[in-house]
């Protein structure tokens, strides 16, 4: 497995057509789903040189966390379906590597088994409950386990127009939906005083677009954002993360980090993210394919690939190390 379009195929041979395209399939025509892709090529790198660039340290920290790269695991749900070990190995996976996993609230059962796979950082992203109460009880328990913040998904009032998904007939198994009832579609910016004020934890606002919903996140008390189109399961022609991404940035003028999901299937596409401004880029679909492939192994194969890249990208580009990425290294075509 050289790239990670090595493992798409595979995946899709591995898996039943209905998980296959629950994972990889996106909301209504999917043209954001393949936008967040294609987006990335529409920014070309400006390479400095005589550099004297041998060993990039792609280091970095966000929140005060530190990691191996800025290259985080996406929270997405459900990955029992995919494999046995589900959200373990991805853990396991993410702790090999030396970065921080997200874990999804479906998984909500296993927070505990899940905090004790290693000491590797993890934080826990939140869908609301319309139960507070059981959500409340949710929060605590990831404190308890020692998750480091709160990712707060806020781009899911109500479920994307799924036409993969309603073609097949597909449906969550029982045994993995979350428990506490429904998710809340009457979520306001207050919400976020209440997660802070509950859990004591930062709390990162994922789902922002619009540069005018950035003073709301800060009025609201947010620590960081991740932008994000829900992997284009959501919203149709909504577009590209990257696309969103220098406005955002712009925005928030550094007084709190930004990061990014969507699309990233390239040591150059996080090289092109954090030239943008991301703090770090977070990968979902490309992780979900290696667990497919190769459990823990195939999700760690994932993120090796992509600080490989990284790595020989930094070197062509003249960064000794990530804060050497700047906007002058890339161009709109």
């Amino acid at each position: 497995m050289m790239t990670i379009e090595d493992y798409e195929p595979i995946a899709r041979e591995r898996l039943p057509t209905e998980v296959f395209d629950f994972v990889s399939g996106g909301a209504g025509d999917e043209w954001t789903l393949r936008e967040n892709a294609r987006a990335f090529e529409r920014w070309t790198l400006r390479p400095r040189v005589l550099r004297g660039v041998i060993e990039p340290d792609t280091s970095t920290e966000v929140l005060g966390v530190p990691l191996s790269m800025p290259v985080l695991i996406a929270p997405w749900a459900y990955q029992r379906m995919i494999h046995p070990d589900g959200e373990l190995a991805t853990a396991r996976a993410a702790a090999r590597a030396g970065t921080l996993m997200v874990v999804s609230t479906p998984a909500e059962r296993h927070l505990e088994a899940i905090a004790a796979t290693s000491d590797a950082p993890r934080w826990f992203q939140l869908y609301v409950l319309r139960d507070r109460r059981a959500s409340e009880r949710m929060l605590d328990r990831a404190v308890d386990a020692g998750y480091g913040a709160v990712v707060f998904t806020v781009d899911l009032p109500v479920g994307g127009l799924r036409y993969r998904d309603a073609r097949n007939g597909f449906e969550i198994p029982e045994d993995m939906r979350a428990r506490g009832g429904d998710y809340d579609p009457f979520l306001t910016w207050d919400d976020v005083a209440w997660i802070k004020g509950h859990t004591g934890l930062p709390v990162l606002v994922k789902g922002i677009l619009h540069p005018d919903d950035v003073p709301l996140a800060l009025d609201a008390g947010a620590d960081g954002i991740v932008v994000s189109n829900h992997g284009g399961r959501q919203l149709d022609a909504t577009p590209a993360s990257v696309d969103a991404l220098p406005e955002v940035v712009r925005a928030a003028a550094g007084r709190i980090p930004v990061l990014m999901d969507g699309g990233v299937r390239r040591g150059t596409d996080v090289l092109k993210a954090i030239a943008l401004g991301a703090a770090a880029v977070l990968v979902g679909k490309a992780a979900a394919w290696g667990l497919a492939v190769d459990g823990e192994d195939g999700v760690a194969r994932v993120l090796e690939i992509l600080r490989d890249e990284l790595e020989n990208a930094m070197v062509l580009a003249g960064c000794h190390t990530v804060t050497d990425i700047n906007a002058e290294l890339v161009a709109r075509l």
